[in-house]
C-alpha cells in the first residue's frame, strides 16, 4: 500500500523541519506540501527535505483537495505542519486498512505543552473521537483514495473540514482508530 502525505501549510518554517524528519525516516511513497502564500521560508525548508511544494488556495480543505488530486498513492495521510507521527505510523495504517471494514481512520494524539490541562485535553480529544468515530485534523486522518474521491474530498468550508469529512465518512464505512499517538 502506498501512502501519499499531504501537509497543508501557511507560514510553518517554526514547525515544518520536525514534522518533516519525522515522516521522512517513514520512507512515504510521497509528500506534497500544500502551500497557502506562506511569506516565511516554510516551501524553502519543505523542499530541501525532500517534499513536493505545489501553491494552493489559502484554507486547509482547498489546500488538502489541491494536495489530494496531485497524490499517487493508495492512501491519503493529512498531516498538519506541526504534527510528528510515531514510528510505526504507515505499519499500523496498513494494518488498521487491512480490514476491508474500514475506510479511513486517525490516531490518538499528545499535545505538547508543559500545563498539566493539556494532557487532560489530549486524553478527552482521543475519548470524543474514539466514541463519536469522528477525527480532528491533528490526529492525522487517513482515508482510502478512491473512497476520497467517492466523496469529491474535505467540504470548501473554512473551519472544521476535518468534522464534517469525518461525519461525510462515517455514513460510508468504518473508520479505524488507532492507539498509537501523534504529536501536536
Amino acid at each position: 500500500m502506498d501512502i501519499s502525505v499531504v501537509i497543508p501549510a501557511l507560514n510553518e518554517e517554526k514547525t515544518i523541519a520536525a514534522t518533516l524528519t519525522a515522516l521522512m525516516a517513514l520512507n512515504p511513497h510521497e509528500v506534497i506540501v500544500v502551500d497557502g502564500g506562506s511569506s516565511d521560508r516554510t516551501r524553502e525548508i519543505s523542499e530541501q527535505m525532500g517534499a513536493v511544494v505545489i501553491t494552493g488556495a489559502p484554507g486547509r480543505a482547498r489546500q488538502m483537495n489541491r494536495g489530494a488530486g496531485q497524490a499517487t498513492g493508495d492512501v491519503l495521510l493529512f498531516l498538519h505542519a506541526d504534527t510528528r507521527l510515531p514510528p510505526r505510523a504507515f505499519d499500523d495504517i496498513v494494518a488498521a486498512l487491512e480490514d476491508q471494514r474500514f475506510l479511513a481512520g486517525r490516531f490518538d494524539v499528545d499535545l505538547e505543552g508543559d500545563h498539566w490541562l493539556v494532557k487532560i485535553v489530549g486524553a478527552m480529544i482521543n475519548q470524543r473521537s474514539r466514541i463519536t468515530k469522528i477525527g480532528t485534523g491533528d490526529q492525522a486522518i487517513f482515508v482510502r483514495r478512491e473512497v476520497f474521491a467517492r466523496m469529491g474530498g474535505f467540504p470548501d468550508i473554512p473551519l472544521m473540514e476535518d468534522i464534517a469529512f469525518c461525519r461525510a465518512l462515517k455514513r460510508l464505512g468504518g473508520f479505524a482508530c488507532l492507539r498509537s499517538r501523534v504529536l501536536a
